[in-house]
């Protein structure tokens, strides 16, 4: 615990950049927690544009606003 997960259209890291990333996202993590950057976990997990609507935007944000803690903004994209 915690356990975060990135859910995005597919992209190629490079080692650099999922140590950047890791890095980061563990430090905040701890931070906002106050637990152990060993107990922190991350996940990638892609998703093709086709189905994100289906996959993700209707279980995961639509249906679920109150656990955001920020919202996407669609049309600025």
């Amino acid at each position: 615990m915690p356990h975060v997960i990135i859910k995005h259209f597919a992209a190629t890291l490079t080692a650099e950049q999922h140590a950047t990333l890791s890095e980061a996202i563990t430090r905040s993590v701890t931070q906002a927690f106050g637990c152990s950057a060993h107990a922190v976990s991350i996940a990638l997990r892609p998703v093709a544009p086709d189905d994100w609507h289906g996959s993700v935007f209707v279980p995961d944000i639509e249906t679920r606003p109150q656990e955001l803690i920020k919202s996407p903004d669609y049309s600025a994209v």
